[in-house]
């Protein structure tokens, strides 16, 4: 739920600002940009940015855009106060001018217009996840932040649909948040993965802020702090329907005596206080019973021990919910696990114990699941931390920000890594569909020019080969690039998180599976129009040096 502003409960959670993104989460170089434009007299000039990146992440060819709340609320709340301007002053050389601190107090983003795709879409390389335009000292100064807000929000939606792929339909749990890179890093890692399609989180903070369900059982120091039946102080249970409590102790004992031939071990094999532990965590939890069964050895002593107390439970009415895998073989591991429990539902006439969950852990990355599938497991649901949440794979996005046109002037960066020169002017960006409704291809046009329309023949040209281009005549046609701020209003409804998460399923939706697939992708195609093909070679001629020889 979400508090309002006159502290009242609302249903939808919207969440205020972040306190640490604010104007000064920048880089200083910003700042002295912005004194250099305002001492150079471009107070008044007006410039468009495009956000976007080079590569896909993880050796795919789709990234998942998220984090356009963050940037809208950061935008709506751009201002420096007072303690601000005394610490650039602090921190700029002695020689600044007065005036220009004046200036900065008094700057907003009013003057701002942010386009951008839909939270939760699929994005390719090129293609701008965020158009911003507006007085140049002012989109110059929300470049660093808006970057940070971007990048790992949509690294990290990424990877985790890219997890909820491998994985199908099984339950998916982030548990990383004694791995992430800080609070705020694990708190943003908890909420993103939950966009790109985890179902649950360890973090308890990151449940209350964001309505996302939380999930936990014990760990092993839990059932190693217990070394026998006689540590236990409460040994009574109540039926789940009411009536006297029952010796809960005796009654897990006596099935433990009865199932241990399914297992083939002697009872003394079996260790008492992985016993003794269970038995109290089922006691306290009676109704959410979940144990981890690889403290000593899930064979001979964790199966055994966690099946005897599922079963008093089930005495008393109650369903056990299942076990955790965190070490050893897991496909090996679960199809034991799930041989056992099938053969205890036949002999005992227990049907929902077949069907208990056997969740696993263990340092788990997507390659892991996609190996486990093809070995054959019996795995329910994943915990999921480091490889998620640290995106291992990729550490980082690689988003930019790059000027395009100032004044109505088209601007362009070039370099001799072609990938590194950027496609000049205010664009708009389509989506082209073709007969099955599958996306085709992603156009870039100059603003200026018509939109695509269905069933028109369209040429769509690879921006730097000339001899790649294709004729395109589109079902539908996708406007990527919608208004979301202009003048120091939001322009339209943000969506919700659960919207968000819907959204990033149905986009994917929208790619052939060769595309999707995590084994050598087929690249998805980004195109410019004619139009604008020539105007960036025009202006890469005549901004690129003629050599001399001699």
């Amino acid at each position: 739920m979400y508090l309002s502003s006159n502290g009242s409960v609302t249903p939808e959670k919207r969440l205020g600002q972040n306190c640490i993104v604010q104007p000064l989460l920048t880089d200083l170089y910003q700042i002295t940009m912005a004194y250099a434009y305002w001492k150079s007299g471009k107070t008044q000039e007006h410039a468009v940015f495009d956000l976007f990146f080079r590569k896909n992440p993880f050796n795919g060819e789709f990234t998942i855009f998220a984090g356009l709340e963050e940037c809208v609320k950061f935008v709506d709340k751009f201002s420096y106060s007072k303690s601000d301007i005394d610490y650039i002053r602090q921190v700029l050389p002695s020689n600044v001018e007065e005036e220009f601190y004046g200036y900065l107090g008094n700057l907003t983003a009013k003057g701002v217009s942010l386009y951008a795709m839909q939270e939760g879409s699929v994005v390719f390389p090129r293609i701008p996840m965020l158009r911003v335009e507006g007085p140049l000292i002012v989109v110059q100064l929300l470049e660093t932040t808006l970057l940070n807000l971007v990048n790992y929000a949509s690294l990290i939606t990424t990877n985790a649909s890219r997890f909820r792929m491998a994985a199908n339909k099984l339950n998916l749990f982030e548990f990383g948040l004694r791995r992430a890179q800080g609070p705020d890093g694990a708190l943003s890692a908890s909420k993103y993965s939950y966009i790109g399609g985890f179902d649950g989180t360890s973090n308890v903070l990151a449940g209350k802020l964001f309505n996302i369900p939380v999930k936990g059982t014990h760990a092993h120091s839990y059932v190693t702090s217990f070394n026998s039946l006689d540590e236990l102080t409460t040994k009574n249970l109540a039926p789940n329907k009411g009536g006297k409590p029952v010796d809960f102790v005796d009654l897990a004992v006596s099935w433990r005596k009865k199932i241990v031939s399914i297992f083939n071990v002697m009872l003394s094999e079996v260790n008492n206080g992985e016993f003794a532990a269970f038995i109290s965590f089922a006691i306290a939890f009676p109704n959410s019973y979940l144990a981890l069964v690889d403290t000593y050895d899930v064979k001979k002593s964790g199966l055994i021990n966690f099946s005897a107390v599922a079963l008093a439970l089930g005495d008393l009415g109650y369903e056990p919910v299942g076990i955790r895998l965190d070490s050893g073989d897991l496909a090996y591991l679960s199809l034991v696990a799930r041989e056992v429990f099938t053969q205890i539902s036949k002999d005992f006439k227990r049907p929902s114990f077949a069907k208990l969950m056997i969740m696993a852990s263990n340092d788990i990355n997507e390659e892991t699941i996609l190996s486990l599938n093809e070995q054959g497991h019996e795995i329910d649901s994943f915990g999921i931390g480091t490889h998620l949440v640290t995106c291992q794979k990729q550490p980082a996005l690689g988003g930019v920000y790059k000027m395009v046109e100032i004044n109505g002037q088209a601007r362009i960066k070039l370099s001799h890594d072609v990938d590194k020169v950027t496609i000049p002017g205010k664009k708009d960006a389509y989506r082209l569909y073709g007969d099955s409704n599958l996306a085709l291809i992603d156009l870039l046009q100059i603003s200026s020019e018509d939109p695509p329309e269905v069933g028109k023949k369209v040429l769509c040209r690879h921006p730097f080969q000339e001899s790649k281009r294709a004729f395109v005549t589109p079902s539908k046609v996708e406007n990527l690039l919608q208004l979301y701020w202009k003048d120091g209003k939001i322009c339209q409804p943000l969506p919700n998180m659960q919207e968000i998460k819907e959204r990033v399923v149905n986009s994917l939706k929208i790619l052939r599976p060769d595309i999707r697939r995590a084994l050598n992708p087929t690249p998805y195609k980004v195109a410019v129009s004619d139009n604008l093909y020539h105007y960036l070679h025009n202006l890469w001629l005549e901004n690129a040096p003629i050599g001399e020889l001699s």
